[in-house]
Parts: C-alpha cells; sequence; structure tokens
C-alpha cells in the first residue's frame, strides 16, 4: 500500500480511467474544531481537488487543484461529501452531495470540459435527491447512481423516497437493514431519470440482511464495478468498519453477500473505490495512520486488488490490524 497525497488529507477516492490516464475524485478534509459525533458534524470538507495518474506504481503525477469549491454552489450550505464523476458525450459529470441551508444532504451536479475541472455547478441540486455518497456506473449508455448513507448521511429519514414526518425510524435489528438506493440518470444527466428504487443485499440463502447485522450491512459508500460478467455492489459496514462486497446479474440487483474487501484501518469511517489500469485491477481508500488517527483527516492510499480464480477478492488487510 501506499498513500498518494501526503501533504494534505483527502480521502473517500473516487477513481476512473478517461483518455488512458488514471484519475481520483477524493473528497478534502480540513481541520473543523468541532468534536467528534454521530452526525458527522466534525467533517469539514469544503472543496474538492482532483488528481491524476499516469501509473499507479510512480504515484499522483499531478494535482489539478480546485476543480469545485462550495462557495461558488448557490445552494450551498456546508459539508461536500464524497461524490463521484461521469463522462458523455465530450463532458464530464460531477455528482456531489451537499448540505443546503436546511442542514438536509442533497445531490448536485457540476460539469466540466475536462476530467480534471474545472466544474461549474448547476443552480440547483437534483430533484428527489437525498443522502450521500453518489458512484455513477456506466453500461451500454445507461448510467445508473447509487447512493446512501445511514446515521451522518440521513437515509434513515426516508422511506419510499419520501421524507418522514416523524424524523429517522430505524427497522428492528431483526428486520431487513436500510438499503442503499439506485436510479437511472436522465440523457442530460442531470435528473433521475427514474424513482430511486432499494439495492436489496441478500445473505447466501436468499434472506435480506438485517439491520443488527452490522458485519455485513450497508452503512454508507456504495460502488459498483464489473468482473467477468458479474456485477459487484461494495459498501462499507460503518460502525464495524469492513469494505465488503456483494454480486448480483444486472445493475439493480439484488445482490448476494459474498465476503470482506478490507478489513478495518486506523480512523473511524472506510471508504473506497475500484478500478482496471493497465490490466491490473485497484483498491483506492484512506486511513487515519499520518494524522495520528484523527478520524476527519483522512490519507489516500491504494493498493492492488486481487481475484481468485471462483471470482471471489482476496481480503486485503487494514492499516488496524
Amino acid at each position: 500500500m501506499r498513500y498518494l497525497v501526503p501533504n494534505d488529507y483527502m480521502a473517500d477516492p473516487s477513481a476512473h480511467v478517461f483518455n488512458g490516464r488514471l484519475y481520483i475524485y477524493p473528497s478534502h478534509d480540513w481541520e473543523s474544531g468541532v468534536q467528534e459525533n454521530d452526525n458527522g458534524d466534525h467533517f469539514n470538507m469544503k472543496d474538492y481537488h482532483v488528481f491524476s495518474m499516469d501509473d499507479v506504481e510512480h504515484g499522483v503525477a499531478a494535482d489539478h487543484g480546485v476543480a469545485l469549491d462550495v462557495k461558488d454552489i448557490p445552494w450551498a450550505g456546508r459539508q461536500l461529501w464524497d461524490g463521484d464523476v461521469a463522462h458523455k458525450n465530450g463532458k464530464y459529470y460531477m455528482y456531489f452531495p451537499l448540505k443546503d441551508k436546511n442542514d438536509i444532504f442533497r445531490f448536485g451536479v457540476a460539469i466540466a470540459d475536462r476530467p480534471e475541472g474545472p466544474f461549474i455547478p448547476q443552480p440547483d441540486p437534483m430533484r428527489g435527491s437525498y443522502s450521500i455518497d453518489s458512484c455513477v456506473f456506466e453500461e451500454n449508455g445507461n448510467y445508473y447512481m447509487y447512493f446512501g448513507g445511514i446515521w451522518g448521511g440521513q437515509l434513515q429519514r426516508y422511506k419510499d423516497n419520501k421524507a418522514l414526518e416523524n424524523g429517522a425510524t430505524f427497522p428492528a435489528e431483526n428486520e431487513p437493514a436500510i438499503c442503499p438506493r439506485v436510479a437511472k440518470l436522465s440523457d442530460d444527466m442531470l435528473q433521475f431519470a427514474e424513482e430511486p428504487k432499494p439495492v436489496v443485499l441478500l445473505d447466501k440463502e436468499g434472506k435480506p440482511l438485517t439491520q443488527g447485522d452490522n458485519q455485513r450491512r450497508f452503512f454508507e459508500a456504495s460502488w459498483m464495478h464489473k468482473y467477468n460478467g458479474k456485477y459487484y455492489f461494495s459498501y462499507s459496514t460503518g460502525d464495524t468498519h469492513f469494505i465488503c462486497y456483494a454480486t448480483g446479474d444486472n445493475p439493480y440487483g439484488p445482490f448476494t453477500y459474498q465476503g470482506v474487501i478490507l478489513t478495518p484501518v486506523v480512523g473511524w469511517t472506510t471508504h473506497h473505490s475500484i478500478v482496471e489500469f493497465k490490466d491490473k485491477w485497484y483498491l483506492f481508500h484512506h486511513d487515519s495512520v499520518p494524522s495520528g488517527g484523527r478520524t476527519w483527516l483522512r490519507s489516500l492510499k491504494v493498493t492492488e486488488l486481487k481475484y481468485n480464480a471462483d471470482g471471489s477478492i482476496q481480503t486485503i488487510q487494514g492499516s488496524a490490524k
């Protein structure tokens, strides 16, 4: 494993190959001075940088500077959490979660002519959007956005894509867990083309993972990739600090739990992306080792990801081992 940006705190990396070059889109951690809490108020992310690499072995080749700043977003409140970028017809679209002026997470879209930006935000958030942690997956010209996160990510405040009048509701421990969401994007890439649907995660007996199964159930950090014809949905378990994965036969799922990709790291959060580049697969993630374990000041890492012959992913040991 190696650290990619040793002189700054970056986290939640979304990695993509554009024009034969690997680009990383992380969140950017700043010191907040706020005491840690389950709502994530101690995170202070107010801009995005973009990094690029010619090859993984030689690390980051360029920091392209600030690609989007919260002060340039008309509807902004605070906290630019984990986003993602997609390419279509010569344009690059950044999907970012941001609290509005009422402290409610929405998704915005910003557009650029180049993968490194700068990205120009649309004047309003996506209609019907909520929660955090976007991942956009493209297949055959269709673009699917995965999203959601519980606790500070506010997903527990919604049911059937509507805000709950009485606030947050969690299922009982033996009931099916709160699911992440997926929605196809519109042709112009600016809105949902459909109502978001739950991404159902099953055990190997075909039963939904339960809310109390916090070793396996979804917490945040959706990511989708495809390998040998199978769809791999990976995610963080949050309070138990694993990156896990489940596989399915189409982008909507359901997905069957398969195992752990990354064991816990130093720091509370764990968040990742998976990408193929120059005939190898890589896991991008973060930990809080360089900041001395301060969970709100995280550093980017990369390591090679390997598959077994049956398509299962070999578990990688995190920094907390």
